[in-house]
């Protein structure tokens, strides 16, 4: 994959021009056979960064040599190295700049009187929390004269115990983006708010006239109650209106999943550290997911033995692609993604009511008996835990095991959905894209998504929304869906607005705003009081009033201001319910066919589903496992890629200019194909578009029928129907990371 390893320099812009021999590019072959006979002839551990590393080979040897040659230390690189630090660091000095310049706004000048208990040079902390995946991360903002450097978790906080994760930290940065829209645009042209609120009105009139027959609301997870309330409220307005919810990244598997096993949605929470069995099948929950950073935190806190009677939890993992969680696990086994319900299937098996049966997959006997044997040893303090980008069979299977342990209401228990629309996304988006294409739609209100770049490719969303009327999109920067919009309307980051969330486990916080929005930035509340008959409410009025209703709540100010400083309304988590399984294995539909190989689509671990693509930091990130940076990779195994005829041959240029490169893989079985790699974005990306990669847009564009596309997140399927009712939902997301899965 071109650009895999590294980024493409751009030759003429450096203090030190490659010489010729630099600029040659080297190709060799990786022999794996001889690879593996140096593995056989060796003992004890052995530790490598790449299979190129590994083999020793001398060419290897040689690109090393010249990236870093002798003396590097004391070459002059005073003015610059490469593109991508220079992005970085031109995105942290606008940081600065941001605040210090000449602007127009009365509210974000410099102060003459400084403000009471603001001492310069001294930082001061604020809490608050990031809205994210259908979370809310606990968070404590540093902030220097008025101007929010630095991120940590909120020790407080039930989502984070202190902690953050990686979109946590790199916050600061998208706020500061200067790439990120800065006034609202009309047909493509510089416009401004009030003219926007004008034109609502008008729109809104024209809706109430047919009840709102026309009018479609498009979100991602909602799980902010301040906003569900306000979409509630405007339904009122326009009866007929609708609202649907879309998040490529996440899986409709457990929502369905929990509505085959409980006949409801509810919301699945863990208590890790009450857990001294861990089953992960398929599940990443230690590095994604909400609740992940509490789940980490608890976890390895299992794993800090400092009593003579503490005892060590133990973690078993099933999956079909390496991951955090899998790289942490005592007992590991890899199997497909099919073959993960499989097992699943089989463990109740042996651990339900005498007289079920089911096949395990090949090869996993032994691995499952040490599984259940474990479990049963440990009921009440197992834990059984199913992956996000599982099927709805494996979620509620998980849900069985669990209560067939007696680990209900010990090591998990369920609440009330803490998302506000929980639907089956997948259908949701289907029944707008339905709407659009009837001409039943004359309103699209899009807060936050971007439905060009990740709605499922074979569905066509752009010639769907060019029959609707009047499109209006909230996002943060001006990207694939802004192109066929009529009104773009700045978003503004969660550090700049008022707002409200509900953490994994139903925990009720306030997002308290640390500046004021930097360039022209409206708020989802914002745009949608636009349309109501209350448009000059604000947030901060609207959440103040909601919270008097609270335990706490007859003190107004006195609970105000305690929810601030702790960051989190105290005892506002969701109460357990008391639910059971109203299934069994018997009860399940059979298990579905097995082809003869499955693609993987899952988030990437830095960029997620590349609305993170222009973050420098997040981009530079090595990803786990891989370490891989600036890019995506189809991972196989040796033997896959030998059956696929892959061959890898490793080019690269030396020197300071250096790179490894590996060339674009399709992979073809059966007469079908998968072509296409890379996380390049469009124009209006400055580290996500050209500038330091030099590559094309080379998303993967098509899975052709006769490979089963097994995922909840996919590079834009042209799967056809058929597969896709057989083998579940496909998503478009044009970044992350795909796992190629041979038969076993």
């Amino acid at each position: 994959m071109d650009g895999m390893s590294d980024h493409e320099h751009f030759l003429d812009q450096d203090n030190h021009p490659p010489t010729a021999e630099e600029r040659e590019e080297r190709s060799y072959p990786l022999d794996l056979a001889a690879v593996r006979t140096k593995l056989a002839n060796k003992q004890g551990k052995q530790y490598w960064r790449t299979l190129e590393e590994l083999s020793e080979d001398p060419h290897f040897a040689d690109l090393l040599h010249r990236e870093f040659p002798r003396a590097a230390s004391e070459w002059d690189e005073s003015v610059d190295r490469r593109d991508f630090l220079k992005l970085m660091g031109a995105s942290l000095a606008l940081a600065g700049m941001a605040g210090c310049g000449a602007n127009t706004e009365p509210h974000i000048v410099p102060y003459v009187r400084q403000p009471e208990g603001m001492i310069l040079g001294k930082p001061q902390n604020y809490a608050t929390v990031m809205p994210f995946g259908g979370d809310a991360l606990g968070l404590l903002v540093e902030s220097h004269e008025g101007r929010p450097t630095k991120i940590e978790g909120n020790p407080d906080h039930p989502s984070s115990l202190g902690a953050t994760d990686i979109f946590a930290q790199a916050a600061v940065l998208d706020l500061y983006d200067p790439d990120r829209a800065k006034t609202p645009m009309h047909m493509g042209e510089l416009d401004t708010w009030e003219k926007f609120q004008s034109t609502a009105v008008g729109l809104a009139t024209s809706q109430k006239a047919v009840n709102g027959a026309g009018m479609r609301i498009l979100t991602g997870t909602i799980t902010s109650p301040l906003l569900a309330a306000q979409i509630d409220a405007l339904l009122k307005i326009f009866p007929q209106a609708k609202w649907h919810s879309w998040e490529p990244a996440v899986s409709d598997g457990a929502r369905e999943g929990a509505k085959l096993a409980f006949g409801r949605v509810v919301n699945t929470v863990y208590r890790v550290e009450k857990a001294n069995v861990i089953l992960s099948l398929d599940a990443d929950f230690l590095a994604s997911g909400p609740g992940h950073v509490r789940y980490m935190k608890e976890f390895y806190r299992r794993r800090n033995l400092t009593g003579p009677n503490d005892e060590m939890n133990r973690l078993y993992v099933v999956e079909p692609t390496p991951s955090v969680t899998g790289a942490t696990a005592d007992n590991r086994l890899p199997l497909r993604s099919n073959d993960v319900e499989l097992f699943a299937r089989a463990l109740a098996a042996k651990i339900g009511p005498a007289g079920a049966t089911a096949v395990a997959p090949a090869g996993s006997a032994k691995f499952l008996d040490a599984v259940a044997s474990d479990l049963l040893k440990h009921r009440g303090a197992g834990l059984v835990v199913a992956g996000e980008q599982q099927s709805t069979e494996v979620h509620a299977l998980a849900h069985l095991l669990n209560e067939l342990l007696g680990n209900a209401g010990s090591t998990v228990y369920y609440t009330e959905p803490v998302e506000a629309n929980p639907v089956n996304q997948t259908e949701s988006l289907r029944d707008l894209c339905s709407a659009m294409t009837k001409g039943k739609v004359d309103l699209l209100l899009i807060l936050g998504g971007n439905p060009v770049y990740d709605a499922p490719h074979d569905w066509d969303f752009v010639t769907k929304m060019k029959k609707v009327g009047t499109i209006v999109q909230l996002s943060s920067h001006y990207n694939e869906t802004s192109e066929y919009v009529q009104w773009q309307i700045p978003e503004a980051h969660f550090l700049e607005t008022w707002g409200d969330a509900r953490a994994f486990d139903g925990t009720y916080s306030v997002i308290q705003p640390l500046i004021a929005p930097l360039y022209r930035a409206h708020s989802a509340f914002e745009v949608l009081a636009a349309f109501s008959d209350k448009p000059g409410v604000t947030a901060l009025d609207t959440i103040r009033e909601r919270m008097k209703s609270m335990p706490g709540g007859a003190d107004g100010e006195k609970l105000w201001r305690k929810s601030l400083n702790d960051g989190f309304v105290a005892g506002s988590a969701f109460a357990p319910l008391a639910v059971s399984a109203k299934m069994s294995l018997a009860s399940l539909p059979a298990a579905k066919t097995t082809p003869e190989m499955e693609f993987l689509f899952r988030p990437d671990p830095t960029i997620y589903d590349g609305r993170f693509a222009n973050n420098g930091w997040l981009q530079e990130l090595a990803k786990p496992v891989t370490k891989i940076a600036w890019d995506n990779a189809a991972l196989m195994s040796p033997a896959t890629a030998e059956k696929l005829a892959v061959t890898h041959t490793i080019m690269s240029r030396g020197g300071e200019h250096g790179q490894v490169r590996s060339a674009v893989v399709d992979i073809e079985l059966s007469n079908s194909k998968v072509s296409g790699v890379g996380i390049t974005r469009a124009s209006g990306w400055s580290c996500g578009a050209s500038a330091g990669l030099r590559a094309e847009n080379r998303r993967i564009h098509r899975v052709e029928q006769g490979i089963q596309c097994v995922c909840s997140a996919c590079f834009g399927c042209a799967v056809d129907r058929e597969r896709r009712e057989n083998y579940g939902d496909q998503r478009g997301l044009s970044a992350g990371v795909y796992a190629v899965s041979p038969q076993r």
